[in-house]
């Protein structure tokens, strides 16, 4: 026997349909999502289908599945020469607890909306970021934006404290020499009244491009520095702001960052982006008329990814064929190697986009 079994955001999809953020799904893309997902051919055994029987609550095991973070150590005398490359794993000197140059992680607030039901009433929202070695009002930084997936919220790329793994590459990377160091924000990427982890709606994330414009971007430029200018468009600094998430966030990469807020983000990373990513027909559609240059898209997923793998390949990784803005190479990059629906491909995906980013 074979079962269609529908990924966490292949079920979204059709909720899609009645919500007042289905503007850019309508519903032959969001058939599209739902056929873009793997069939799974079950065992023999009741237990293969239980499995799957609820693909939502799989996908955020998977996600919140522990992935062993603890820093590698790094010598001491360690030469502080550049040897990070794109990889398929991360090297252990760039994963080590270095002392010396560290940066620093504030917890902010600030005010939104109820983007997903009434746009009038105000939200208080959070989000961690994290500010290079020797942090200086007096110089200006590059900003990336990190999406976390269906499960998690600010918090979920461990943006909290001196041991966290994003932390420790960028200012790793920093240290020895490969990167020019930028700011790292790591927002809850649900625009509603309720947007914790648990019990809120998932269709919220199809409205973050509303506080990504009007509120996110606007305070992180106002608050800390960046190529802001005052008075300026925000699309005048496009080029140093950039866009990428895992799963649900590499969903809002693709849909949102590149969909609706192109003239926002110069680069883009989708790290095993869920279900109902735009595939690359829509994509090549909403950018046929783009004037603002693509600097960047890196795509990587885990091949043994039963949430994401169809799906995040639909998506990308033929993209170059369908749109001209694309090229493999020049300004794409479709990584795939083998690994489930996890940290250990996402963290792998954040330390080589931090290489390829803001070039």
């Amino acid at each position: 026997m074979k079962l269609r079994i529908l990924t966490a955001c292949g079920i979204l999809a059709l909720s899609l349909i009645m919500t007042g953020c289905s503007d850019n799904v309508p519903k032959e893309d969001i058939s599209m999502a739902i056929d873009s997902t793997q069939e799974i051919h079950s065992a023999e055994t009741e237990s293969s289908v239980s499995a799957s029987s609820d693909p939502i609550a799989e996908a955020i095991a998977q996600e919140t599945s522990k992935v062993d973070t603890t820093p590698a150590s790094v010598a001491a005398d360690e030469d502080r020469v550049p040897t990070a490359e794109i990889s398929e794993r991360i090297p252990s000197k760039y994963i080590g607890l270095q002392l010396k140059e560290m940066g620093t992680i504030e917890h902010i607030s600030y005010t939104s909306y109820d983007y997903f039901g009434d746009a009038s009433v105000e939200v208080t929202k959070e989000a961690n970021v994290y500010l290079p070695y020797n942090y200086d009002e007096s110089k200006q930084y590059n900003v990336l934006y990190l999406m976390h997936g269906i499960g998690g919220d600010e918090k979920e790329w461990g943006m909290t404290g001196s041991t966290s793994r994003v932390k420790i590459v960028m200012d790793n990377l920093s240290y020895f020499g490969d990167i020019d160091s930028f700011i790292v924000v790591t927002p809850n990427g649900r625009s509603a009244v309720n947007h914790a982890a648990n019990g809120s709606d998932f269709n919220s994330f199809y409205c973050f491009g509303k506080e990504l414009r009007n509120d996110l971007i606007p305070y992180i430029e106002s608050h800390y520095s960046t190529y802001a200018e005052e008075g300026a468009e925000l699309s005048a600094n496009r080029d140093h702001r950039a866009m990428a998430g895992l799963s649900m966030g590499g969903m809002q990469t693709i849909n949102i960052g590149i969909g609706e807020c192109v003239d926002l983000f110069g680069y883009f990373g989708a790290f095993s982006a869920a279900p109902t990513s735009n595939p690359a027909t829509k994509t090549a559609e909403i950018l046929k008329d783009n004037e603002y240059p693509i600097h960047y898209f890196y795509n990587i997923c885990g091949t043994e990814d039963n949430i994401a793998y169809a799906a995040a390949s639909t998506a990308a990784k033929n993209l170059p064929l369908h749109c001209d803005q694309f090229v493999e190479g020049e300004n794409f990059m479709w990584q795939e190697l083998p690994g489930a629906h996890d940290f250990n491909i996402w963290y792998l995906g954040f330390y080589n986009f931090a290489q390829i980013v803001f070039k």
